[in-house]
């Protein structure tokens, strides 16, 4: 899959995209702990290419986003892209569809049952905007070290955290992480700790409407809940 992938950044233009975000890293005077790539794919060429990887983006799409990390890292290293980039933990990958397959299965409805709640899939989700909160920060990645200064992992970057989809805060940053060799305790390196935008927005299902039309023979009844959307 890593081979396929390859062969679709590059007959899409992507690579020639990536190669330009890797210059712009490499030419800024600025140390980076994290490097974020945004990845447009079309999911319909890819499973032209290979279904299994077509199918592997559409429904595991963090683990494909693994895929592609593990492509952009070669590449880096084989290319001299980024002088700077130590290791593959360092590249953030974030893929996203151009569109969805137009099947009732992509369209995540909160109104119909049965939920599928332990999916991590691409979803198209409809809705009205009822309110929308101010613009925040939150944390895209950070670098760790540990605090023994005796223990390799002390130095370099070993211990790199990406914010995952669906993650909360402190599933990135807090004080409780600890060494995997010598099991000390680990410290952030604020210097090196990356940002991003994110926004709230309280949204219900669009079939509310009908509960605005007035009185209705329709002897049936029904809830309407909104729900929350993080963009970021």
């Amino acid at each position: 899959m890593r081979e396929i992938a390859l062969v679709y950044l590059d007959r899409s233009g992507g690579l020639q995209k990536f190669v330009h975000d890797c210059k712009k890293y490499n030419d800024s005077k600025q140390s980076y702990a994290v490097y974020r790539f945004i990845i447009s794919i079309n999911p319909s060429d890819i499973a032209e290419l290979d279904a299994t990887l077509g199918n592997y983006i559409l429904h595991y799409p963090i683990q494909a986003a693994q895929i592609f990390q593990t492509v952009c890292f070669i590449a880096i290293k084989t290319l001299s892209l980024i002088e700077q980039l130590e290791t593959e933990a360092q590249i953030s990958i974030l893929l996203k569809p151009t569109h969805l397959p137009p099947l009732p299965s992509y369209v995540l409805s909160l109104s119909a049952f049965p939920f599928n709640y332990t999916s991590q899939r691409f979803y198209m989700s409809e809705g009205i905007a009822i309110a929308m909160g101010t613009v925040t920060k939150y944390t895209q990645g950070a670098r760790f070290f540990c605090t023994e200064e005796t223990c390799p992992f002390s130095e370099g970057f070993r211990y790199i955290r990406v914010h995952l989809p669906g993650a909360t805060e402190s599933a990135t940053v807090r004080n409780d992480f600890v060494c995997s060799l010598c099991s000390s305790p680990l410290q952030e390196d604020m210097k090196f700790r990356v940002l991003g935008d994110k926004q709230i927005v309280e949204m219900i299902d669009a079939k509310v409407l009908n509960a605005l039309k007035g009185y209705s023979n329709d002897k049936s009844h029904f809830r309407i809940q909104t729900f929350t959307v993080f963009l970021r």
